[in-house]
């Protein structure tokens, strides 16, 4: 899951309430509660089917995004389990950091599924008309198979959105 870059006040009172142990070897939350992973000698890589250029596009508009409307923005890309959903992609928001400040666009790719849910301190920011802007903004670039297109400009315009709310 890929996250921008947010500050609240309570950052650091949920970063110390995590727990080392939770995370995989080699990861770790930065300070800004990013989480940081590293990959040891000999192992595969383990990143998604994009390139560098694309994978840095959208981390660069995640920062911006998440900075523009005080939104920590965070992206899924994966099968979201059991037949609800939102349920699903609400269980992985709350594996984000600062999760009711957070909004999640899960996108299932194998199942043409996309989900936004938001956490509660920005739901009435990133509401419903929000998310349906963003998910208008997707689809063009989702029809001709450019994903990471497609959730740049999610973002973009639901940034816009919350941030004029």
């Amino acid at each position: 899951m890929a996250s921008g870059e947010v500050s609240h006040a309570n950052v650091s009172a949920e970063v110390a309430a995590r727990s080392a142990a939770e995370l995989p070897e080699g990861t770790v939350i930065t300070n800004s509660g990013r989480i940081s992973a590293a990959r040891f000698p000999g192992d595969a890589p383990s990143t998604p089917p994009f390139s560098k250029k694309e994978l840095i596009a959208l981390d660069d508009t995640l920062k911006a995004a998440s900075e523009k409307a005080l939104v920590r923005f965070s992206v899924y890309i994966g099968d979201l389990a059991g037949d609800d959903l939102e349920a699903s992609a609400r269980q992985i928001l709350a594996k984000a950091p600062e999760p009711a400040y957070g909004t999640l666009i899960a996108v299932s790719p194998n199942t043409r599924d996309v989900v936004i849910v938001s956490g509660k301190e920005v739901s009435s920011r990133v509401n419903d008309r929000v998310a349906a802007l963003g998910v208008t903004a997707a689809v063009s670039a989702f029809r001709q198979g450019n994903l990471i297109d497609g959730l740049i400009a999610a973002l973009r315009v639901m940034s816009t959105a919350a941030a004029a709310n």
